[in-house]
């Protein structure tokens, strides 16, 4: 009985969706932007090989409803034994391949490299990723069919197919995207936030009545949040800066306000700016306008590194918008921050322009990943022309930033995506790893924006045209951390990129989506030209932040 179910299943593969399949999971095992383990890889593989498949039956299908001559049942039995074999030994030389181009990733990154990428293992996720994706699929398919059948009673076959297809289509995508989808997304909301409401010991509340959480100040300690706990109790102190600097320096100011201290963002932005004044944050050479990541978390490498800079004349404020992780925001909502950020910018621009201007501060913003996408939103140019703020420095730019998309589409044609150069530099310049800031014969405008960004992130450098055409990326010459066997495969690369978003964050320090303090340090320079800060005092301070 068992030998008859095995050559019943056996029986109802198509040999054209196995070859295919192997194809497509043969592609997955090569390199993509970050180096994955053996569970990531076997789920990928599994994905790639059930798309592949997909697309072998489809073609078949389409032959067979063309009335394509093709082979009669004994040739098509004898080569579906043939694409068999010939199928397991491309996935078996493929499989030992694996290693080498993963550590084709890791060398570039500093990463320990593989002895083996654990064929097995992963060969045996894969299959079990296909076979549950199979029987989705072929569970539409029995939904198809008994619809339609039940149609042609009624209405011509053809018809009745179309209908049949339709109402398949319409039932999963409300159980998936009504039930399933809007259900995992509110469990993960939940999830996160009593994560974000947790209190955390070893985070004291401030004694200093000056800092937002304080007894004195406008939002509680408990509704800032985690995020902003850790926002507001980290940083340098004016003794650490002074130490470092070796001259006096000031406190710097971190105003915060979690999604708990009011019902709308207009509220939340109110209370920012009144906190603000109170700390007198305006009263400070640099202002920093924070437009947090999904999670509300503001990356401590980014203000770190400007307060030491400044010596601790800085002030900068965030209000948080979300508990969800960026790349899942981005995903489902990309402009779920927009609000948020607008209200923000205006309450404190507002106040900013009515201040004289050489008593008021310089105005900057900043955001990191989906705070990026915020920042760039919260504002619109035609809005600033008459009084401009003084610039902006985003990091970790996701793929649907529409500044970024503009700027980098309208590079200069010798170029690469990965460090465009737009026009003259006087308004726009990109660096990475390296800094490219400095371009002979530019001169900075009055308004600076620096976009800081990874050849090897794919939070920027996702792309949904992937799944039909070679991103321009992928072109010669690479970035600096791009494994040079990485390969554009249709299908194939885009479910690779839609990975490595996912697990962007699991990257070593500078490269993917963690963004390093030493690589803030020339941007920020760029952007603020902070005063009486030599080149050397700031090798000094990447130095050590690069030791931490």
């Amino acid at each position: 009985m068992t030998h008859v179910w095995i050559v019943r299943f056996w029986n109802s593969f198509s040999a054209a969706g196995l070859f295919v399949g192997t194809l497509f999971f043969a592609a997955s095992l090569t390199p993509s932007l970050l180096p994955r383990t053996f569970l990531t890889q076997g789920i990928l593989s599994g994905a790639a090989l059930a798309a592949g498949y997909g697309i072998g039956v489809f073609s078949r299908w389409l032959a067979h409803y063309m009335e394509l001559p093709g082979p009669n049942a004994r040739v098509l039995c004898a080569v579906k034994y043939l694409s068999a074999v010939l199928c397991a030994g491309i996935a078996v030389a493929f499989l030992w391949q694996a290693a080498e181009w993963q550590n084709s990733i890791r060398r570039l990154m500093g990463m320990e490299l593989l002895d083996s990428a654990h064929p097995l293992r992963t060969g045996l996720i894969a299959a079990v990723t296909f076979i549950l994706l199979l029987a989705v699929a072929r569970l539409f398919r029995l939904l198809f069919t008994f619809t339609s059948a039940w149609l042609r009673r009624y209405i011509p076959p053809p018809v009745a197919n179309v209908v049949g297809v339709a109402v398949a289509v319409a039932l999963f995508w409300v159980a998936v995207e009504g039930v399933l989808f809007r259900f995992a997304l509110r469990a993960a909301d939940t999830s996160f936030q009593a994560y974000d409401a947790l209190m955390e010991p070893e985070t004291e509340q401030p004694a200093d009545l000056l800092k937002t959480g304080s007894a004195a100040s406008l939002v509680a300690w408990e509704d800032l949040g985690r995020a902003g706990r850790e926002f507001v109790a980290s940083g340098p102190s004016a003794g650490e800066l002074e130490a470092f600097r070796g001259e006096p320096a000031m406190e710097p100011i971190r105003v915060y306000v979690g999604l708990n201290a009011a019902e709308t963002p207009e509220a939340r932005a109110g209370i920012a700016l009144a906190e603000l004044e109170r700390t007198g944050a305006f009263e400070r050479s640099v202002l920093v306008i924070v437009t947090p990541t999904g999670t509300g978390w503001v990356d401590p490498a980014a203000m770190d590194t400007l307060e030491y800079l400044h010596g601790g004349n800085v002030a900068s404020v965030a209000v948080q918008y979300s508990y969800l992780t960026s790349w899942l925001s981005l995903l489902v909502e990309p402009d779920y921050g927009t609000q948020t950020a607008r209200a923000l910018f205006s309450a404190v621009y507002g106040h900013w322009r009515e201040l004289p201007e050489d008593e008021r501060p310089r105005l900057y913003l900043h955001g990191l990943s989906l705070g990026s996408l915020g920042s760039e939103a919260s504002t619109e140019f035609f809005e600033v022309l008459g009084d401009p703020y003084h610039g902006a420095l985003w990091s970790g730019p996701p793929f649907a930033n529409r500044m970024w998309q503009y700027v980098t589409s309208r590079r200069e044609p010798s170029t690469p995506e990965w460090l465009p150069r737009f026009r003259d530099g006087s308004f726009v310049r990109f660096t990475n790893q390296t800094n490219a800031l400095e371009i002979p014969g530019a001169h900075w405008g009055p308004l600076r924006i620096v976009y800081l960004q990874y050849a090897s992130d794919p939070v920027t450098f996702f792309d949904y045209h992937a799944l039909y055409r070679q991103p321009d990326w992928m072109k010669r010459p690479r970035g600096p951390d791009v494994s040079p066997e990485l390969r554009w495969y249709p299908v194939v690369t885009f479910l690779q990129l839609a990975l490595d978003m996912a697990l962007a964050i699991t990257a070593p320090m500078g490269h993917g989506h963690v963004y390093a303090p030493e690589h803030y340090i020339d941007a920020w320079m760029a952007v603020t030209a902070p005063q009486g800060v030599s080149a050397e005092e700031a090798d000094r301070l990447k130095q050590r932040f690069a030791r931490e």
